[in-house]
């Protein structure tokens, strides 16, 4: 987004709260993401007193600067309180990627519908969602659907990563945080021990994730973890870019979250897994309840669906492996049908290339430019839209 704007604005000044990448492109980080990305209810309460004290470090320097306009994206527990601010200082409030309302905390809607003065969405269903409640909301379309697919071939990248190309490769995306690295990784690895034919094993490493740590986890577990296993314990292949390993790995166990959508845009065979606190997902049964707009009917055990993939086509297209149903086993024989030449596979591929297509509006290209476009007119002084950005 900053170098979408930067197109049409380039002396302008962007600060605030970001990650490393947004500081390369040209942000200056008044706070790190890295610092207060924790997810989990007491996971978050464990952290709550450094977090206040980073949000008031970004609220100081809000009031002492006076943005011309504020783009927050997702992280709805600091943006909310953050809108509330930047609208009692008149500064228009544009919210990208929208957070999920849709699910839970229904009561925040007051909140969007209060200090949000345009709401841009990545997902079909969310535009149609805040419009029957009163809030101006685009589709912009998500930007990982715009995005070629990785030029890299399969034997560059076997050599490049000491990979058999003979071999079937499947991808392991844990997730994002070390506490979901904790969480899914080990059934993962012991899944990779089970399985009855020989794979290699492909672990896209997050921009979050300190990869020494990581390193000595995944040896530390596949070392010292007793395994029963049929074939010679896996050797796990780090690895610093997802779509790379999804677009050439045979299929994927990918953690709840936006990978869901990167592999689904790939056209990735794929499981979901997910593992929070007991708590944490107790809670979240009691308090998720989709909308009219969403079709989501829960499983046997009584679990909506959680992966994005099966909310936007309102049906499961890929199965969903969720807190004890997350076990090696379970992962072979979801993962197992997916490996081979079987219907399973050609049914999962064809869904989730209909359902890629859903993720671009008809005249829609580039969803960023398109944000950009959008955030353009809300200037306080209207500056001209060039050419450059259909």
């Amino acid at each position: 987004m900053i170098s979408a704007l930067k197109t049409s604005l380039p002396t302008a000044i962007f600060v605030g709260l970001g990650g490393t990448e947004m500081e390369r492109a040209g942000q200056q980080r008044i706070v790190r993401a890295e610092d207060v990305a924790h997810m989990g209810i007491t996971e978050v309460l464990r952290h709550a007193p450094y977090i206040y004290s980073q949000y008031r470090k970004l609220v100081r320097s809000i009031e002492r600067n006076r943005p011309d306009i504020a783009v927050l994206i997702d992280f709805p527990d600091v943006n909310f309180r953050l809108a509330a601010h930047l609208k009692r200082l008149g500064i228009s409030v544009i919210y990208l990627v929208s957070p999920q309302l849709w699910a839970w905390k229904r009561g925040r809607l007051r909140w969007v519908q209060e200090r949000v003065t345009k709401m841009l969405v990545i997902f079909p269903f969310e535009a149609e969602f805040y419009r029957n409640r009163g809030v101006d909301s685009e589709f912009i379309g998500h930007p990982l659907a715009a995005l070629p697919l990785p030029s890299i071939s399969r034997e560059a990248y076997a050599a490049h990563y000491k990979l058999d190309p003979e071999k079937p490769w499947i991808a392991l995306l844990p997730g994002s945080r070390w506490r979901e690295i904790t969480a899914n990784l080990p059934a993962m690895v012991e899944m990779a021990s089970l399985l009855p034919f020989a794979c290699e094993y492909i672990l896209p490493v997050a921009s979050t994730i300190d990869r020494p740590r990581l390193q000595e986890f995944v040896k530390g577990w596949i070392t010292y973890r007793p395994i029963a296993t049929t074939t010679s314990l896996p050797y796990i292949h780090l690895v610093p870019d997802a779509r790379e390993a999804l677009h050439h790995a045979r299929a994927s166990v990918v953690a709840s979250g936006t990978a869901t959508v990167q592999a689904a845009v790939i056209g990735n065979p794929f499981v979901v897994v997910y593992r929070v606190s007991p708590l944490t997902f107790a809670l979240a049964k009691l308090l998720v309840e989709y909308p009219p707009e969403l079709k989501a009917e829960p499983d046997e055990a009584g679990n909506l669906p959680i992966a994005m993939v099966n909310l936007i086509a309102g049906r499961r297209i890929v199965p969903e492996l969720l807190q004890s149903n997350l076990t090696a086993e379970s992962l072979v024989e979801e993962l197992l049908p997916l490996l081979g030449d079987t219907p399973q596979r050609d049914t999962m591929i064809a869904s989730l290339a209909e359902l890629s297509q859903q993720l671009l509006p008809a005249n829609v290209t580039d969803p960023i430019t398109r944000a950009a476009r959008v955030i353009l007119k809300f200037l306080p002084t209207q500056l001209p839209v060039p050419g450059s950005m259909p």
